[in-house]
């Protein structure tokens, strides 16, 4: 369990690292700009909550490998070893569409939302068949580590971060694109799932 914990570890600290360092240092410099905007809303908000849930699912997601190398055993039932490796190839591919769907961003990529700021509403790429893939692969990426490493910290972490992505996605993102690209937003999401394809259209 400790070669897969380690591995689970070494993975996220260099998917984590490569997500929001690597890229962070990207856009600043081709942007001279960061891109991180911070949680949104005033504290006990959904938005405020979703970016507190996001921030919760980050840490929980070192914690969880970490903890077993420490020795918390796995859940009753799990660990099986096809089960691991399945683990692993779906981390390694949430790696990848997440370096991809950010690349596919580019100077519009940004992590929180301002409300007074106006980018490029993205839909080339991955955005051509899903409005979130950069969230997709982000959960993806945590399924495959709670295989990897299938205790109730994993687990925990998991549905913080698919509620933190819900309610970003929901209750921030999609008003604040509406409000900035209504008509072009409107058309894009009557024919681009939210999260995968064909699945989430709003309609026209």
């Amino acid at each position: 369990m400790n070669a897969w914990a380690g591995a689970a570890l070494a993975l996220y600290l260099a998917w984590a690292g490569t997500a929001f360092g690597v890229r962070a240092a990207v856009q600043r410099r081709r942007t001279g700009d960061a891109g991180f905007r911070g949680i949104s809303g005033r504290p006990g908000t959904a938005s405020w909550w979703a970016g507190v849930l996001f921030v919760t699912a980050l840490l929980v997601g070192a914690a969880a490998p970490a903890a077993a190398l420490a020795g918390l055993p796995d859940l009753p039932g799990t660990g099986d070893a096809t089960v691991r490796v399945a683990g692993l190839l779906l981390t390694v591919a949430g790696m990848v569409f997440t370096l991809a769907a950010q690349t596919n961003m580019g100077a519009s990529w940004r992590v929180g939302v301002d409300s007074g700021e106006r980018t490029t509403l993205v839909t080339g790429g991955l955005f051509a068949h899903v409005r979130n893939p950069v969230f997709t692969a982000m959960v993806i990426t945590a399924v495959g580590l709670a295989l990897m490493v299938p205790n109730w910290i994993a687990v925990l972490g998991l549905i913080a971060l698919v509620a933190a992505v819900q309610l970003q996605v929901r209750v921030v993102e999609e008003p604040y694109l509406s409000t900035v690209h209504p008509d072009v937003y409107g058309a894009y999401t009557a024919r681009t799932g939210r999260f995968l394809p064909g699945i989430g259209k709003r309609p026209v």
